[in-house]
């Protein structure tokens, strides 16, 4: 994934207890890599287990609406309506997110560099992590010395 046309967004630091559980990748040979995922599992702010989907696509791929269960390739109609319930930082500056219904997950979407950012919770509840902004970096990132911890394979993208 270091040739992706995106990101390769992880939450860095990582939330205390959060592990890297899986990648995936959306595009062709002709195209290029144009939407990344990268899969965390830890615990939930609210008790138990919770899973995370950090998703950047180009638009109109539809790997995060896919992800999160939604029709249609992008967040949809009423997307960015009002105050932002959430934000992510990156590269030291705030990038709203707006609450995207949906069933079963919390998904949160914005738009970060001209592309879709997408963070994809299940329980809904996990979505509580996003009450502090949580900072992301680009795993692409030559300069950055990566230590990664692993977890078990998620079952949440498709291998």
């Amino acid at each position: 994934m270091r040739n992706a046309k995106v990101p390769v967004w992880v939450p860095w630091p990582l939330p205390h207890g959060w592990l890297v559980t899986g990648f995936s990748a959306a595009g062709d040979e002709r195209s290029g890599t144009r939407g990344t995922v990268v899969a965390l599992s830890g615990p939930n702010p609210v008790g138990g287990p919770a899973d995370l989907l950090v998703v950047a696509e180009e638009p109109c791929v539809g790997l995060g609406a896919g992800l999160a269960g939604l029709n249609g390739p992008d967040p949809g109609a009423g997307f960015a309506v009002g105050v932002p319930h959430a934000s992510v930082r990156v590269a030291n500056h705030d990038a709203p997110l707006w609450l995207v219904e949906s069933d079963g997950c919390a998904v949160f979407a914005g738009e970060v560099g001209g592309g879709w950012v997408w963070l994809v919770f299940w329980p809904h509840t996990a979505g509580a992590l996003l009450v502090e902004p949580l900072a992301l970096r680009d795993l692409r990132d030559c300069g950055c010395q990566w230590d990664l911890p692993f977890g078990a394979m998620t079952t949440r993208i498709p291998s």
